[in-house]
């Protein structure tokens, strides 16, 4: 039988480039889930004069695809201006690492998907849309799935955390089946803030927990 993955693969896997978290970072993203096999966090520094990706880490979960094609994403995003990495496609990253199984696909997809919603993140924090689509129930449910709730591995909407979902007047209340002293909390809470609250048109994220047990 042939052995999957070719050289570059396995040198990005075993030698991967770019490991690591910053601190502060001026957008992040975080992609998949450790239930379902893969998981991506990634983060950007971006020149604010250029809009440039002056440094960019990532961190993951998963096989050694997913840590491959991670590792070129970040190679191929370095240096480049928002505009650019943008177009920085899965198959650019499949072809950078000489091709993947295709089982394994789905890995260099999420390691895109997890640079462009940290582009967006940025974004978002400095205003750069100019489609401002209104807010609503849906749009914030979509974001919320991309929170994860440590205790089962899934997303927060997924595992039915999520009870209830309100946009009025650019306030967004978010009611969870959560108790206020959960060990977690504090970052699921933190979470939503980053993900919702950089919206265009969010003026307040409104957060209501269960009751302490």
């Amino acid at each position: 039988m042939k052995f999957p993955y070719n050289e570059t693969v396995l040198e990005h896997f075993k030698n991967p480039k770019n490991v690591g978290k910053i601190e502060n970072a001026d957008g992040k993203a975080m992609v998949g889930s450790p239930a379902c096999g893969d998981m991506v966090a990634l983060y950007i520094m971006v020149d604010e004069a250029t809009k440039v990706i002056t440094d960019i880490k990532f961190e993951s979960y998963g096989c050694a695809s997913n840590i491959a094609t991670a590792s070129i994403i970040t190679e191929l995003a370095k240096g480049k201006t928002l505009e650019k990495a943008k177009e920085i496609s899965w198959k650019d990253a499949a072809d950078a690492l000489g091709g993947l199984p295709k089982v394994k696909v789905h890995c260099s997809v999420l390691a895109v998907e997890a640079m462009h919603e940290a582009i967006t993140n940025y974004e978002e924090k400095h205003g750069m849309f100019q489609d401002k689509v209104p807010t609503t129930v849906e749009i914030v449910q979509r974001r919320l799935k991309t929170v994860m709730n440590p205790l089962a591995g899934l997303d927060i909407v997924r595992t039915e955390m999520v009870k209830d979902i309100k946009v009025e007047d650019g306030v967004v209340s978010i009611e969870l089946d959560l108790a206020a002293n959960n060990l977690f909390a504090a970052n699921i809470e933190e979470e939503i803030h980053e993900k919702i609250g950089n919206m265009w048109d969010v003026k307040e994220v409104k957060i209501k927990l269960g009751d302490p047990v």
